[in-house]
């Protein structure tokens, strides 16, 4: 369709969308000279409390130019104390009235999902904000983790901030370098230089994946964005029970002596513990808390308890579901009463009707644990808002919860998966009998479980399409609800401006009456591209226009652009759940298109492209605007190869890792990377008298990943194929006391992903055990766990040979990895090549 385009006009409009923007930065930085000249005029509106220089002085500053400059002392200074005159710099505090804030969003959940907006989950904490404010039906998403959430806490659309994608993928562009940059100040920053107590519980998906180690830099970690306290986890998900855990900056474990910890559970523990603290020390001061629970992302792990209570309730099916689920949101009124229920996708979806009875009882099950999940996120995310009740401080308030960072995740594969790292290595297909063998343990320390497609694609009812595709609603519309009782009056009201994650940072400020910055910590900002929500909590605005006109959606090539009551989308050329392992069409001009009037059809059923050409293509040129204004090009729809492109890395170009003693903790990123090619691991070590076990050196745990220890005395080599296979070298003798050098030497079966190859152990030189294993993982090894020397830190990679720590009962002298060249065909090596801006 783009070739029909006359490239003169598409020239205009993005030059044109250039130049705009270029002029709003123009008047921005011409705003941030003159209010420079009138800095002293500004002062006056600054508001000062107490009297000036006491201990109890405080001060609303300006907030155009954070941090605030030091005043000048306003005292007395001789010789003598006794004949001077003492000045205390007040202390900075938002306006007055300005209100606590409770920034709350879940994960992985579509528009159909709780219970709030028609979903059959039970979701009371969301009920009670409804209740006492507003629900938003045309709120949107970016379809996808972290770049939702950079948009939603800096208030700018995700490739502005350099999160045009999840961080693992990050390649050298602007918009997709992972890095939220210095113009871009979070709404942490900003809050928090304005006199609020910041603080950050839960995932934390905005920090460059090759800045995880204690090496740093911090200053996109959270407490280096703005975030006083953080509490939560690093990257896109991790094991509820045992955590990637940090406090700051500082790895923790806090699981370790507690039978049934849940991360879940510990977090709202953390939440409250931490406000009541807040209240204890400075009970004046509001607080902006920002709570992001990993429920329900995979794995999906709630408490035993919380799975028992939805034994049988889908039973009936996912086809049945979305019916269900589309009768309450009419009644609820959540969608417009002539709503049409997109049809079921009988081609790349099975029906329900036509599975085997055991295929029924294996997905029932799935649904049961993601809905357990789902439930019991929103029960402990109730125990936080509960204390702010208990506090006193709920009518002051502004509390933000949003059901989903995207739509319902569809990278559980067609089937479901007992362990998600199979999904993420490619094998998208495992035998039902297999995996009911893991019916009992669904969701608990033993799986890292995710769902069937089929059940995504329900929960995003009415809606087509799932998480990760930004072109449809299924994967953007997200569920709202916002109160402030001292503010919002309209108790239950509904919203249907459109709006977008982006719009959250603007509404925070207005509600707080702090301006976004025209200069943070010395740099210039970029404007802020999201509009305030605060004029729609009127009752007298309830069915006012949107004030958010037009929005741009892209991720991974699949796009849409919305305006006015219109949207044009492209078609996904393949379901996400297939995770980037087809070939794609050419990503400028190989789409087909699509065209709604959203105004008359709310679940974009009714495609209007072929009908009305010309209104297609005029918003396929805004779309074309857009994505020059916000960083959007270049295009690009892979998956793998960005996964294996070359990004900023402590290990970039190293062959040879040596360290000594134990040395816990390393992240993925930083730790040497065994896939795809040969390595050798050389143990230094020495045996006390009395004999040694436990690890040596071990990267992954039980769902993937290797081991290298001593298991009463005797070397053992253990590889966990993704759970599925574990292959094992093992010596028949235990080492006697005094030193050792044990190697494992694996000689990688390539060229290509994935391959096999042949183990060989030897103790001093010694060959005491050798295998041929037929393949290795591909892709990903693990995602939650670290590399670990001397110890292991999170969970085993065989439960059967020993339990955590393990820590290693002798001396490592030295440990050291070499790796060989990664064995890549020739196509693997182009397109990996391609993505780092090499050609042969």
């Amino acid at each position: 369709m783009f070739r029909r385009i006359h490239l003169t006009a598409l020239t205009v409009f993005a030059v044109g969308g250039l130049l705009g923007w270029l002029a709003a930065s123009n008047r921005f930085v011409e705003t941030f000279a003159q209010d420079k000249k009138a800095e002293s005029s500004a002062k006056g509106s600054m508001q000062t409390t107490g009297t000036p220089g006491s201990p109890s002085a405080t001060e609303t500053v300006d907030g155009k130019y954070i941090p605030n400059p030091s005043p000048k002392f306003g005292g007395t200074i001789n010789l003598s104390a006794k004949d001077s005159k003492p000045y205390w710099p007040p202390q900075i505090v938002p306006p007055k009235g300005a209100p606590n804030v409770l920034l709350i969003m879940t994960d992985d959940q579509g528009y159909g999902v709780s219970g709030t907006f028609g979903g059959v989950v039970p979701t009371p904490a969301m009920d009670r904000i409804a209740k006492a404010g507003l629900r938003y039906t045309q709120f949107h998403s970016t379809a996808l983790c972290s770049p939702t959430r950079a948009a939603l806490i800096t208030g700018r659309n995700h490739h502005s901030v350099g999160s045009g994608q999840i961080g693992e993928l990050a390649t050298g562009y602007p918009g997709y370098n992972s890095v939220i940059g210095v113009e871009n100040a979070t709404v942490g920053e900003i809050l928090k230089q304005n006199g609020y107590a910041t603080s950050w519980f839960g995932k934390n998906h905005n920090t460059p994946s090759f800045q995880y180690s204690t090496a740093g830099p911090f200053n996109q970690w959270p407490i280096g964005m703005g975030f006083e306290y953080f509490y939560g986890f690093m990257g896109g998900e991790t094991d509820q029970w045992t955590p990637y855990l940090f406090q700051n900056t500082t790895q923790v474990f806090p699981w370790v002596g507690k039978p049934g910890y849940n991360l879940i559970t510990d977090m709202a523990d953390e939440a409250i513990k931490h406000v009541k603290q807040l209240d204890a020390a400075a009970p004046d001061k509001p607080f902006f808390v920002y709570y992001v629970p990993g429920g329900t992302h995979s794995p999906h792990q709630p408490t035993k308890e919380w799975i028992e209570k939805f034994k049988g309730k889908f039973d009936l099916g996912w086809n049945k579901l979305r019916e269900e689920i589309f009768a309450n949101q009419k009644r609820l009124g959540v969608i417009p009463a002539n709503t049409v229920l997109t049809p079921w996708p009988k081609d790349i979806l099975p029906e329900w009707d036509t599975l085997t009875a055991d295929e029924k009882k294996l997905f029932a099950r799935e649904a049961e644990v993601f809905a357990a999940y789902a439930a019991y996120t929103d029960h402990e995310i109730g125990r936080v808002i509960q204390q702010v009740e208990d506090m006193g401080k709920l009518d002051n308030t502004l509390i933000i919860y949003i059901s989903g960072d995207n739509g319902t995740s569809a990278e559980g594969t067609l089937l479901g998966t007992p362990n998600q790292m199979t999904a993420y290595n490619s094998i998208l297909k495992l035998p039902i009998p297999e995996m009911m063998k893991a019916y009992d343990a669904w969701g608990s320390s033993a799986t890292y479980p995710h769902m069937s497609v089929a059940w995504s694609w329900a929960f995003d009812t009415p809606f087509k399409w799932t998480k990760q595709v930004a072109s449809h609603f299924g994967g953007t519309r997200q569920g709202m609800v916002m109160s402030w009782p001292n503010r919002i009056k309209d108790a239950g009201g509904i919203r249907t401006q459109f709006h977008h994650m982006i719009d959250i940072v603007p509404t925070i400020l207005e509600a707080s009456g702090i301006p976004q910055p025209v200069m943070a910590n010395g740099i210039t900002q970029r404007p802020i591209e999201g509009v305030s929500m605060v004029s729609t909590w009127d009752k007298a605005n309830a069915n006012a226009p949107s004030k958010r006109t037009t929005q741009y959606f892209e991720m991974f090539g699949n796009r849409a652009i919305y305006h006015d009551g219109w949207v044009a989308a492209t078609t996904p050329p393949a379901p996400p759940w297939l995770l980037g392992s087809v070939e794609l069409p050419e990503v400028v001009n190989g789409y087909k298109w699509e065209l709604y009037n959203i105004a008359d059809d709310y679940s974009e059923s009714n495609d209007l492209a072929a009908k009305m050409p010309e209104k297609l293509r005029v918003m396929k040129e805004l779309f074309m605007v857009e994505a020059t204004k916000y960083n959007v090009f270049p295009l690009d729809n892979s998956v793998l190869p960005r996964l294996l492109a070359s990004r900023p890395s402590a290990t970039a170009g190293r062959t040879v890792f040596s360290y000594s003693g134990e040395m816990p903790g390393i992240p993925i990123g930083d730790a040497p990377s065994i896939l795809n090619k040969s390595y050798t691991i050389t143990a230094e070590v020495e045996i006390p008298k009395e004999g040694a076990e436990g690890m040596l050196v071990t990267l992954g745990g039980r769902f993937g990943g290797y081991g290298l220890y001593l298991l009463k005395g005797k070397p053992v080599f253990t590889y966990n194929f993704v759970d599925l296979e574990r292959f094992r070298w093992e010596g028949k003798e235990a080492l006697a006391p005094g030193k050792h050098t044990i190697v494992f030497d694996f000689t990688y079966d390539g060229p290509g992903f994935g391959k096999g190859g042949t183990g060989i152990m030897k103790v001093d030189d010694k060959e005491v055990a050798t295998k041929k294993v037929p393949h290795t993982i591909p892709f990903i090894m693990a995602i939650d766990e670290t590399f670990d020397v001397g110890v292991d830190t999170r969970t085993p990679v065989d439960d059967k040979d020993y339990q955590v720590p393990f820590r290693f009962s002798g001396k490592i002298a030295k440990l050291t990895i070499k790796l060989g060249p990664e064995q890549l065909g020739l196509e693997e090596k182009k397109i990996i090549q391609d993505k780092n801006g090499k050609r042969d």
